[in-house]
């Protein structure tokens, strides 16, 4: 007689999740995979009862309403990703649920994303490719100077993972010096040589500041015409976190009235801009469309670390990233 034992049921949120987390998960699952590499909340919704388990391959709000339509099934929630803004981790611990993300693989391709930017923004690539296009290149000795690098302070706001991983890139670029800012001091930055400061003192003395921090309620809407106004008018402003850290608006009054250098962004708010933006209008600012941790071994790793914290989750085995 054949008993067969049922699997635990996971849904994957997009057709387009990388192989190598998915082929983790066909071992010990049955798996239902959305046929779009970008699934509406709806079609997410009306595929979700009677799972153990959802990957989410992108960001689909995970809040009550998610919850309820799952069921009591579900046991694992696992995001492809660092960031966690769109989860309700309270709610969803209230109900039992396990919840994991996967920082620290992405670290490196977010980084180095961030130093793209420090560089372009600085060197001003983006107005000398638009003057470039005009028939506008003047070869006089004082043409579209830059902002130095090497010698600078660098100023870290939020030094976790990706923090820490800029400062590690930055250092052969022979920095001035560190310093950073958070909710205390941190042995990681001692180990790095960087310099705890309040926010003011970051805002006041970097010519380069990066933006590393998750989004909450403390960090949204940080970076506001205050922040900006006491900022150097030589700085360099990255952000490579979440575009409502900072307040749009006021980041393009800070551009366009010359409050600060220049910036450069992987995120913005909203996201994608459209395309009659005023940001996209400005000369002095490098834009990308979110590719922090867009490299093929770097989301192949986010998918393997997804799919084991499922694998874990539904075994009753710590996760490997839990929330």
């Amino acid at each position: 007689m054949n008993l067969s034992v049922s699997l635990p049921r996971v849904l994957v949120t997009s057709n387009e999740a990388p192989a190598p987390g998915i082929d983790l998960l066909r071992n010990k699952c049955d798996i239902t995979i959305l046929p779009n590499a970008i699934s509406t909340r709806e079609q997410v919704l009306q595929a979700l009862p009677g799972h153990d388990a959802v990957f989410l391959a992108n960001h689909q709000n995970v809040n009550s309403e998610f919850l309820d339509i799952a069921g009591p099934n579900l046991k694992v929630v696992s995001t492809m990703s660092a960031g966690y803004d769109h989860l309700d981790i309270p709610e969803i611990k209230r109900r039992g649920i396990k919840v994991g993300h996967t920082p620290q693989v992405l670290s490196a391709a977010v980084a180095e994303v961030a130093v793209l930017l420090m560089l372009s923004a600085a060197r001003r690539a983006h107005e000398g490719r638009l003057k470039l296009e005009q028939g506008q290149v003047e070869y006089r000795p004082q043409w579209l100077l830059g902002q130095d690098l090497q010698g600078s302070t660098v100023g870290i706001f939020g030094l976790g993972n990706i923090g820490q991983a800029i400062v590690k890139r930055l250092m052969g670029f022979e920095v001035g010096r560190f310093i950073y800012t958070g909710h205390s001091r941190k042995k990681a930055g001692d180990e790095l040589g960087a310099t705890f400061v309040s926010l003011d003192e970051l805002l006041e003395q970097s010519d380069f500041l990066v933006v590393a921090a998750p989004l909450n309620n403390e960090t949204r809407g940080l970076f506001n015409d205050n922040a900006f106004n006491k900022m150097k008018s030589t700085a360099v402003f990255v952000n490579i976190a979440r575009g409502q850290i900072v307040k749009t608006d006021s980041l393009v009054r800070a551009l366009r009235n010359k409050k600060i250098f220049a910036a450069g962004l992987d995120v913005t708010d909203p996201e994608p801009l459209p395309l009659d933006h005023e940001l996209l209008k400005l000369p002095n600012v490098e834009i990308l469309p979110h590719l922090g941790s867009s490299t093929l071994k770097t989301r192949n790793n986010m998918s393997i670390i997804a799919a084991q914290n499922i694998l874990n989750g539904l075994e009753d085995k710590p996760l490997v990233y839990p929330l």
